[in-house]
């Protein structure tokens, strides 16, 4: 299936965001962890959500967690605590994704895990049992996630657990995040320098309601930046967000989008700035760069990315995925050593009626919808692929005036 999308002449609309779905699959793991009797508020209704719920819920002791790979990561983290034998395993493109450092880490803090097919890859056969825990070092520049996983298990390790990260700490935001949450359920970790110590605790249950997602808000910022005559106003996001995303509202200054916080979320507005290169280090926000990459290139502006390295084991190869599917609509995007994407204008020519492929991305999806102010017609494939993180998204893009046909 495919879409075809053709942008609104004038886009004024108030959007309910989705919840985000980093804190509701944080909240998740924490409230199993603190045997709370409430139920999380504001959940988001996701894919990588509804399959944590359903795991988390389940009486069987096999998870397909399908497609979503911070399920993966928590849940291996998670279950390798949790008596028992299970086994977790996910789609294809989740056969593909690494998952060995985890692995090992959990192996070296007590955990007996198996690889049931190739050595270092999902499915995964956990026995689960009470952790050692202990000293433990990793490079700072491995996925968020992966850390994540282990301090949130950590306060029920034996020794509780002193992480070392080595080298440049990539999306720092994300473990913030995760040390903050933990936090507001009752257990409080020292980070000092690059070592992380969290000594044995308890989880305590709290009633916890989700904020909405800043990276879902990425595509708002974008849809307003390519419309000159937009007002969008989105519902539900926080100033003081422990979303590493919400630095959204500062990258799009310079893209002509200045934001104004009110009591309910936030409205966008025009400020008449367009930068001439934009260069960011992405390093804590590497989910929003999909978003900044279109939108630079949509707005002939050139642009330098940095701290990319994790794009290539996401739900797809991202780096490579943005320069394949941008080379079709006539921009030359450059990478360099696989952390770095780079424009300076070039173009190449492109033909007359173009469909991007997702690649199984929620991101590659949402982030090139927006081209039909640019491109008009354009066409996504498999745009269901946006159940991932953003259920509603093509619904609230029609509410905005976009005209969305299958085709």
């Amino acid at each position: 299936m495919n879409i075809q999308i053709t942008a609104p002449s004038s886009c004024r609309v108030t959007i309910q965001l989705p919840a985000s779905k980093s804190i509701s699959n944080r909240a998740l793991i924490l409230n199993a962890l603190s045997y709370s009797p409430y139920n999380i508020q504001n959940l988001s209704d996701c894919d990588d959500t509804r399959v944590m719920v359903k795991a988390l819920e389940s009486n069987d002791n096999h998870f397909d967690i399908h497609a979503a790979g911070t399920a993966m990561r928590f849940m291996t983290a998670f279950l390798s605590k949790i008596v028992g034998e299970w086994v977790i395993t996910g789609s294809e493109r989740m056969r593909q994704r690494p998952i060995g450092l985890l692995v090992d880490a959990l192996r070296s803090l007590g955990a007996r895990i198996e690889y049931i097919e190739k050595e270092g890859y999902p499915p995964l056969r956990i026995f689960g049992s009470a952790l050692e825990g202990g000293e433990l070092s990793l490079n700072g520049n491995v996925s968020s996630q992966y850390i994540s996983a282990l301090l949130m298990i950590a306060p029920y390790m034996k020794a509780g657990l002193t992480l070392t990260l080595s080298g440049n700490i990539i999306s720092k935001p994300y473990i913030l995040m995760t040390l903050q949450m933990m936090k507001q359920f009752g257990v409080t970790a020292q980070w000092n320098g690059n070592v992380i110590r969290i000594a044995p605790a308890e989880y305590k249950p709290i009633a916890f309601k989700v904020e909405s997602d800043w990276s879902a808000a990425s595509y708002w910022y974008e849809i307003a930046s390519l419309s000159p005559s937009a007002e969008i106003e989105l519902e539900g996001l926080q100033k003081n967000s422990v979303q590493g995303d919400s630095r959204i509202a500062d990258f799009f200054v310079p893209l002509g989008i200045s934001t104004q916080y009110t009591e309910g979320g936030i409205k966008l507005r025009h400020n008449g700035e367009r930068c001439k290169k934009l260069t960011l280090d992405l390093s804590d926000q590497p989910d929003l760069a999909q978003t900044l990459v279109t939108t630079c290139a949509f707005k002939n502006i050139a642009f330098r990315f940095s701290g990319l390295q994790s794009l290539k084991i996401k739900e797809t190869d991202r780096i490579e995925a943005l320069k394949r599917e941008l080379k079709k609509l006539g921009y030359v995007i450059n990478d360099i050593r696989d952390s770095i994407l780079e424009w300076n204008g070039e173009r190449c020519q492109t033909g007359s009626s173009v469909s991007i492929d997702t690649y199984e991305d929620h991101r590659m999806a949402m982030a090139f919808a927006p081209a039909a102010f640019i491109h008009p017609g354009i066409r996504i494939n498999h745009p269901e692929v946006v159940s991932k993180s953003y259920p509603s998204f093509w619904d609230d893009m029609k509410s905005a005036g976009f005209d969305i046909r299958e085709q």
